[in-house]
């Protein structure tokens, strides 16, 4: 599910509720409502100098889903008008299938300061599993000139982060890996020493290029322990490369179903693979 919020609405919120020199105390203790609650939030703002009526109005405001009411309520701010329109417009440019899994989120801030406009986050859906809870996989948002930070100025973008960790436990919680997914590769190569292993990964970008899924052991150790490697791989083929192989700019292809190999040359490697 994509959560999406604005910060130009936070703005609005903060101007409406009277803090708007606070916005940063706002969004940050907001930003943590889901972990600590309605009054811990309140106390957080407190502590960050908001006075409890102003925190508990931007709270309020913050409650509302219904992007219409809250447009009333945040008509007048100019900022906080122009965030609700740019969600609106997000909205609009999603298709009815779209929709079912992006919803409004008033109360999602992402705590940089460095977000300008839309910002989002990504959970998982867990109806089907509701003890099933890892917080948001991604997360991102847009930043109108983040690159003046770095001496290049007006220069707008969107950027997303991925929770790698987070998505790795969640597919193996909810047995998400689908059964035909592996990682067979069509040849390994292996190598003898330095000069061979330099050799075959020049031919990994060639081979690549082709469509053969091609990979090469990362360095020339003792051949069993490659080969095992192979095995474990699932690998239709194992390239071996010495200094034979470098000297005829050729490889020793070896079926590892048949046990089968020859002496290939780099031009007919992809034919014989098919074969």
């Amino acid at each position: 599910i994509i959560r999406i919020n604005n910060r130009k609405i936070l703005n609005g919120i903060a101007e409406v509720a009277g803090i708007a020199d606070a916005f940063m105390v706002m969004t940050i203790a907001i930003d943590k409502l889901d972990k600590i609650g309605h009054d811990k939030v309140v106390i957080e703002m407190e502590n960050g100098g908001i006075p409890e009526k102003n925190a508990r109005q931007a709270l309020s405001l913050i409650s509302e889903k219904n992007l219409d009411k809250l447009g009333t309520l945040l008509e007048s701010s100019e900022i906080g008008m122009k965030g609700i329109n740019e969600v609106k417009q997000v909205f609009n440019l999603l298709n009815e299938k779209d929709l079912l899994n992006v919803e409004i989120d008033t109360t999602l801030a992402r705590g940089l300061n460095y977000y300008t406009g839309c910002i989002f986050e990504v959970i998982v859906d867990t109806t089907a599993h509701p003890d099933v809870v890892m917080g948001s996989i991604a997360g991102g948002g847009r930043y109108d000139d983040l690159t003046s930070t770095f001496g290049l100025k007006d220069v707008s973008g969107v950027g997303i982060s991925f929770g790698a960790a987070r998505i790795y436990d969640v597919l193996n919680e909810l047995e998400k890996y689908p059964e035909n997914v592996h990682s067979d590769l069509d040849i390994l190569l292996v190598s003898f020493d330095d000069a061979s292993f330099n050799y075959g990964f020049s031919l990994l970008s060639m081979l690549r290029s082709k469509g053969i899924k091609a990979d090469i052991y990362p360095s020339p150790v003792k051949m069993k322990k490659q080969m095992k490697y192979a095995n474990q791989r699932g690998t239709k083929y194992v390239g071996v490369i010495g200094e034979t192989e470098v000297e005829a700019e050729s490889i020793m292809l070896k079926n590892m179903a048949t046990g089968d190999q020859g002496l290939v040359s780099v031009t007919e490697i992809e034919s014989k693979i098919s074969e």
